[in-house]
């Protein structure tokens, strides 16, 4: 099977003793199977997996293993020599979930279903290709190679995405606000927003202008969110 260097070192990383790898279960391959729970790293969009969950996810537990790159060096090779090595000036977190989480935000909600966001210092390797580079002025991304894992986010239910809220938003708030708070791009907040509002972590709140308004179902207005990611630099082995 065709996977890259950072699906394979993440697998070879969290896979555990006893577990079994790339195991056919009701027509897919499934990554690691540890005893009824069946794990997927997913280095890339969420959307590929739709299909696989509709199938697995009624009688099986499934876990999504998801890597963020919290660091990240560019590396360009061209050919077998490295001409070039540089730390990248964007730094991922645990929201960043939510750009993949877009594709399927109900099911987050499943009782079968959990996702590990993987914290990860990585190299991104590029290589020269003029035919198909022009976003990147001729380079192309070649593969992700994994360096460390750093930090962990489970989230077992909506109630861990609404740990994710950033402290300090008013009520009810716009995307706008919310990437502010937050130190994302609005895409990302709105992102968010859809995701939490599909999930009944946040429910509209009317508009300002042209932008939508949200709010925390239940919370009095006035009260401010304490966002309180809970991260832990620990894998489960459950």
């Amino acid at each position: 099977m065709r996977e890259g260097p950072l699906h394979a070192a993440l697998k070879a990383w969290y896979a555990a003793s006893g577990d079994a790898i790339e195991v056919p279960i009701d027509g897919f391959v499934v990554d690691i199977v540890r005893g009824d729970l069946l794990i997927e790293i997913q280095t890339a969009g969420f959307s590929a997996l739709r299909r696989k969950l509709d199938h697995l996810l009624p009688d099986h537990p499934v876990r999504i293993v998801h890597p963020i790159a919290a660091d990240k060096w560019i590396v360009k090779r061209d050919g077998s020599a490295e001409i070039g090595r540089r730390r990248s000036p964007k730094h991922g977190t645990a929201v960043d979930v939510f750009s993949e989480l877009t594709s399927f935000p109900e099911r987050v909600a499943h009782p079968h279903l959990t996702i590990d966001v993987l914290l990860v210092s990585e190299e991104e390797v590029w290589r020269p290709d003029d035919s198909r580079g022009w976003r990147r002025r001729g380079w192309v991304i070649e593969e992700r190679r994994l360096l460390d894992v750093v930090d962990h986010l489970a989230i077992d239910g909506p109630g861990d995405l609404a740990s994710l809220l950033p402290g300090g938003l008013p009520e009810p708030f716009t995307t706008g606000d919310l990437a502010t708070a937050l130190g994302k791009p609005r895409r990302l907040a709105q992102q968010m927003a859809y995701c939490l509002a599909r999930c009944g972590v946040l429910e509209a709140a009317g508009k300002a202008g042209n932008a939508n308004l949200y709010r925390v179902p239940g919370r009095p207005r006035g009260l401010e969110t304490s966002g309180h990611p809970r991260l832990s630099d620990t894998r489960e082995t459950t």
